[in-house]
C-alpha cells in the first residue's frame, strides 16, 4: 500500500484541567474531600486554612442550622483530618518458646469446655451478665473510643500468662474480624509464623489453643469464636445455668437452622422441650449478640455528616449548606505579595503556577457547593409532600427532571447526589433517597415505588404475627389502596427493605 498525507477537520471537546477537577471534586463525598483539601495544603504553600481552620474531622453530632438562611454556599469551607494509624507489636515465631504451662494446665485440651467457673477469673469475666446501668452505659462510651483490638489487649494486661501465651493470645487478638470472629484456623495461624520443624508446629498450635481458651472467656462474651454457633453458645454459657439454657445451647449447637425455619414442631420433637420452653429458649437466643465486636465497630464507622440542612420555618421550608462540612481556604497573602513584588512578575515565578492552581481550587470547591445547594433545593420544591407528611408523600422523581429545570446535564445531578446527605425533621438521607420511578394507580396518576414500599413497611408492621401477610397478600392490599404492584415487585421491594418472606416471619 503506498504511503500518502492526508489533512482532517474534526471537532473534539477538550476539558481543562480546570474543569477536570470542578468535575472531580463535584463527585468527592464529604470525608474525600476533606482528604482532597489536606492533601492539597500540603503541596501548595499558596493555600492555607484561615484562623477558624481545624485538623480534625469534622463533629459527628447531630447537624446545627445555620444562624441565617442568607449564609454564604461557599465562601468559608472547614477540612477534617484523618484516623489515628494503630501500631501493633510484630510477633514472630521465635516468641513461642518452650517454657512450662503452669497457668492454665487443667481442662484446656477438652474439645467441649462447660463454663466459666473453672477459669480463673479476670477483669472482664461474667461478661455475659449485665452489671447495672451505669456500668453498661460506661461500657458503650468506652467501647466507642477504642477498638475491639485495644479493648482485648487492656484485659490481657492483667492476666498472669506466661510470655509464650501471652504472645500467642496476642496473636489471636490481632487475627479477628471487626465482628470479633476468629476466621482463620489455629492451622493456618501456626503455619503463617513460621516453622516447618513438625514439633515447632506442634507447640505452637498447643500455645494457640490455650490462648484460645483464654480469648472465648474474654469480654465481650462470644469473642473468638469460629461460627455463629459458636459465638452463640459460648454467650449462653456465660449466664446462669436453667433448663432453658441448655435447651437453647442444644439448638444452637446442633438445630440452627429449624431455627431459622421456625419449625417449632421439629425441635421439640428433637430437644424434648415443651412448647413453653421452647419458646423461652428462644428468647433467650434472640437476645444473644451474633457480632460480638459490633458496638466497637460502630465507634470506627464512618458517620454520615449531612451535606445540606433542611428546617421547617412556619409554612416555609428553608434549605441551607451544612457550615461543618464547608473547608475554609484563602490565598496566603504574604507570598501572594512577594511573588508580585518580584522582577519578573507572577508569571514569570515558580511559584506563579501554584498561586493560579490555589485560585483554582477554592473557585472549585465554592461551586461545588453552590451546586449541592441549587439541586437540593430543587429536591425539596418537587418532594414538598415528604418533609410534611413523610416518605408515604414521597413523590416519583428521576434525574432527568432536575437536570432539565437546573440546565445541568443528568450526569452532573448524578455526581451531585452520589454519597451527599441530606438532614431533615425525619432523619439523614443520600439525595438518591427522593429520586424513585412511579408505578401506575387506578386514577390514572403515579405513585412513587419509595412510598410504596414505606406501605409495604407499614402494611407488614401491622400484621398478625401467627399469620404474616404473603406477597400476594400484600399485592392485593395494595391494588386496594389503588396501586398496581405485581407480585414479583412486592417481593423484591420486601427484599430491599430486609423483611423476611411471610414463613420466615411467622410467630413459634
Amino acid at each position: 500500500m503506498k504511503p500518502s498525507l492526508q489533512v482532517r477537520l474534526s471537532q473534539h471537546l477538550a476539558l481543562t484541567p480546570q474543569l477536570q477537577q470542578s468535575i472531580r471534586l463535584l463527585q468527592l463525598s464529604t470525608l474525600e474531600l476533606h482528604q482532597e483539601v489536606e492533601q492539597m495544603l500540603a503541596q501548595n504553600p499558596l493555600l492555607e486554612a484561615d484562623e477558624d481552620f481545624t485538623a480534625t474531622a469534622p463533629e459527628l453530632d447531630p447537624p446545627r442550622t445555620a444562624a441565617s438562611s442568607g449564609e454564604d454556599s461557599g465562601a468559608d469551607l472547614e477540612v477534617g483530618g484523618g484516623a489515628e494509624a494503630e501500631n501493633t507489636p510484630e510477633i514472630k515465631a521465635e516468641d513461642f518458646g518452650t517454657t512450662e504451662r503452669d497457668d492454665w494446665e487443667n481442662g484446656t485440651e477438652q474439645d467441649d469446655f462447660d463454663g466459666i467457673r473453672e477459669l480463673p477469673s479476670s477483669s472482664s469475666a461474667g461478661s455475659g451478665q449485665g452489671s447495672g446501668d451505669e456500668d453498661g452505659d460506661r461500657n458503650e462510651q468506652e467501647s466507642a473510643d477504642i477498638s475491639l483490638q485495644e479493648h482485648l489487649v487492656q484485659q490481657l494486661a492483667g492476666m498472669g500468662l506466661s510470655a509464650a501465651d501471652r504472645t500467642a493470645l496476642h496473636v489471636l487478638i490481632e487475627s479477628l474480624n471487626d465482628d470479633g470472629y476468629l476466621e482463620d484456623s489455629l492451622e493456618d495461624i501456626a503455619l503463617a509464623l513460621g516453622g516447618e520443624d513438625p514439633e515447632d508446629q506442634e507447640e505452637l498450635l498447643d500455645h494457640l489453643r490455650i490462648a484460645l481458651k483464654w480469648l472465648q472467656h474474654m469480654d465481650p462474651a462470644g469473642v473468638g469464636a469460629r461460627d455463629l454457633s459458636e459465638c452463640l453458645v459460648l454467650q449462653l454459657r456465660a449466664q446462669q445455668r436453667s433448663a432453658c439454657q441448655v435447651i437453647a445451647i442444644l439448638i444452637c449447637k446442633q438445630h440452627l437452622e429449624l431455627l431459622a425455619k421456625r419449625d417449632s414442631k421439629r425441635l421439640m420433637a428433637l430437644t424434648g422441650a415443651d412448647e413453653a420452653l421452647l419458646r423461652e429458649a428462644q428468647g433467650l437466643i434472640t437476645a444473644l449478640e451474633p457480632k460480638p465486636g459490633r458496638r466497637f465497630a460502630r465507634g470506627q464507622a464512618q458517620a454520615v455528616v449531612p451535606d445540606v440542612i433542611v428546617r421547617k420555618v412556619g409554612r416555609e421550608l428553608r434549605v441551607m449548606l451544612n457550615p461543618d462540612v464547608a473547608p475554609k481556604l484563602r490565598i496566603n497573602e504574604l507570598y501572594a505579595n512577594a511573588l508580585r513584588a518580584t522582577r519578573g512578575g507572577i508569571s514569570n515565578s515558580a511559584l506563579g503556577g501554584q498561586l493560579q492552581e490555589a485560585r483554582w481550587f477554592i473557585k472549585n470547591i465554592q461551586q461545588r457547593f453552590d451546586t449541592i445547594l441549587r439541586v437540593s433545593q430543587a429536591i425539596v420544591e418537587r418532594q414538598k409532600g415528604f418533609f410534611t407528611h413523610g416518605e408515604l408523600a414521597m413523590k416519583p422523581l428521576v434525574l432527568r427532571e432536575i437536570a432539565d429545570e437546573l440546565g445541568l446535564h443528568e450526569s452532573t445531578i448524578s455526581r451531585v447526589t452520589t454519597a451527599k446527605y441530606m438532614a431533615t425533621s425525619f432523619g439523614t438521607f443520600e439525595l438518591k433517597y427522593f429520586f424513585g420511578s412511579g408505578l401506575n394507580t387506578e386514577a390514572g396518576g403515579n405513585a412513587s415505588s419509595t412510598a410504596v414500599r414505606a406501605l409495604i413497611k407499614q402494611f407488614v408492621a401491622a400484621e398478625d404475627n401467627n399469620k404474616p401477610l404473603s406477597d400476594s397478600a400484600l399485592s392485593s392490599m395494595l391494588e386496594e389502596q389503588g396501586i398496581q404492584v405485581a407480585r414479583r415487585t412486592v417481593a423484591k421491594y420486601r427484599e430491599a427493605l430486609k423483611i423476611a418472606p411471610a414463613n420466615l416471619r411467622k410467630s413459634m
